[in-house]
């Protein structure tokens, strides 16, 4: 048992901390609202905050599915769904990538597509597309996959 005179110096050390987080909090705001006021500091976009979290995402889910696989207390009916989840996960991993690069060869500067077992949805960074440009990345999806023109989700984002 730790003594009173212990405890209160580790409640006093504790509430030091979290007042000093708190006055760096508020001077990093501030300092980083100026800094975007005067355009010396711009933020990640919204493709490059989205791969970021969706490898995070997937490393995650990579890391339960090993655990599942890796345990010996595991069923067998649990390692094989997780061998098969993981299967799944990385065949749409490179699905979305062969994708992503096919699309940027048509010219657009940026895109992220996200494969799912019902839809494909593409969010490609332009301010609007053609009817030809439609076209072209859904003759691409068509052809590259088993879905239909039906299946595919196309977004501009600018």
């Amino acid at each position: 048992m730790l003594s009173k005179k212990k405890k209160v110096f580790i409640l006093v050390g504790m509430v030091a901390l979290l007042v000093v987080t708190g006055c760096l909090n508020i001077f990093l705001n501030n300092k980083a609202t100026k800094a975007n006021a005067s355009g010396d500091v711009t933020y990640g976009n919204f493709f490059s905050t989205y791969r970021t979290d969706r490898q995070a995402t997937r490393d995650q889910t990579i890391l339960y599915l090993d655990a599942i696989i890796n345990n010996e207390a595991s069923t067998a009916e649990a390692v094989s769904a997780a061998e098969a989840q993981k299967l799944a996960l990385t065949k749409n991993m490179d699905l979305e990538l062969v994708l992503e690069g096919l699309i940027k060869a048509l010219g657009f500067e940026d895109t992220i597509v996200t494969a799912s077992t019902d839809n494909i949805n593409i969010i490609i960074k332009s301010d609007e597309l053609t009817e030809n440009e439609v076209a072209q990345v859904l003759d691409i999806v068509v052809s590259e996959t088993d879905k239909t023109a039906l299946d595919v989700r196309i977004l501009p984002v600018e």
